[in-house]
């Protein structure tokens, strides 16, 4: 499998990464566990999670479950922990479900942290993640209203300095390796790093932010950023929540244990103008001869900055042709007809 450096970090992962967000929900943890096993003897070393998880429903009943199912994996094999570069996150402030009407401060960071350290059964994290800023965020097809006007400048400042300063105390205390952000904008990153120097505290090494075919606000501003400061890209739903597997096939099908069983327009994703997108990508991996799941991964590794894709799997089988695009190599031919059929069909969703 291809490795990477996470960032400027010392943190080496294979480039695809494993998601585990359906473990709990969609999967039982013997499931989960089954991945982890297959992942491993494929060479993979990389898990990314959440406090929050499982989500497709997020329920304040389930919050933690899949750090729990991951932490007893690690506990029945506490003598591969060391092979593993797990990264979790932190919610940010919301209203629903994790620390009900509490902002994400230094404080509540600590205490959440040290929850997913019980949940995980480990004593450190190599990668603590923010899942997004308290402030608010075009995330999640928010970009279409989105409005920063009212965010209080200095406010910001204050809450970046106070999360720095507490990551700073848990790097020395061993309980988190490195620092990244999720569902950040390139101006907020800039502002993290910036403070990062100024108070000698953690570095941004990564944000989690979604990529895929479908889905390209990173390659402008943000591109430039990952660039020029070494910010390693985790690309969250390389596959445009199932989108791209061709699952849904002409817009009607749910298969079982679908996502779309139980979020029909797979949080916005689903538009009259997604489907003749999908269709454009479905027709080059006819073209060439390519999975259509391995090209929209691979994909996302030929990019100008560097990305990781997290991706998950309701089965091992899927697990397995998922991984397969670690070894594909998409030809000049395939990016000119990607890069065509983009300008076609820009903002799906």
């Amino acid at each position: 499998m291809k490795k990477i450096k996470l960032g400027r970090s010392s943190l080496e992962v294979t480039q695809l990464c494993l998601g585990t967000m359906t473990w709990g929900s969609r999967n039982t943890e013997a499931e989960g566990h089954a991945q982890i096993d297959f992942a491993a003897e494929r060479g993979i070393n990389f898990m990314d999670t959440a406090e929050m998880y499982p989500v497709t429903p997020v329920a304040k009943e389930t919050v933690g479950n899949t750090e729990t199912i991951v932490g007893n994996w690690i506990a029945k094999n506490q003598a591969r922990r060391a092979d593993w570069v797990v990264a979790t996150k932190v919610s940010g402030f919301n209203e629903r479900f994790v620390r009900e009407g509490q902002p994400l401060t230094g404080e509540t960071m600590r205490a959440a942290l040290e929850g997913s350290l019980a949940r995980l059964k480990t004593d450190y994290v190599d990668l603590y993640q923010i899942h997004w800023p308290n402030r608010g965020s075009y995330h999640f097809r928010q970009y279409w209203e989105f409005d920063p006007s009212s965010q209080d400048r200095a406010k910001t400042m204050d809450h970046m300095a106070d999360i720095l300063q507490t990551l700073a105390a848990l790097q020395k205390e061993g309980k988190i390796r490195e620092f990244g952000l999720s569902n950040e904008s390139a101006w907020g990153t800039s502002q993290w790093l910036r403070l990062a120097d100024e108070l000698g505290a953690p570095r941004v090494q990564t944000v989690q932010n979604e990529y895929s075919l479908l889905c390209r606000v990173f390659d402008t501003d943000f591109s430039e950023l990952s660039c020029n400061e070494d910010v390693t890209l985790l690309a969250y739903s390389p596959l445009a929540a199932s989108l791209l597997t061709g699952k849904y096939e002409g817009g009607t099908v749910f298969p079982e244990r679908s996502r779309r069983t139980l979020e029909e327009t797979l949080g916005g994703r689903v538009t009259p103008r997604v489907w003749p997108a999908i269709d454009a990508y479905h027709a080059i991996a006819k073209k060439h001869g390519i999975d259509p799941v391995q090209m929209a991964i691979a994909w996302t590794m030929t990019r100008p900055f560097l990305t990781s894709p997290i991706f998950g799997a309701t089965s091992v089988e899927q697990l397995e042709n998922s991984l397969k695009a670690d070894s594909l190599t998409l030809s000049a031919e395939v990016l000119a007809d990607i890069n065509q059929a983009y300008r076609s069909h820009p903002m799906p969703y």
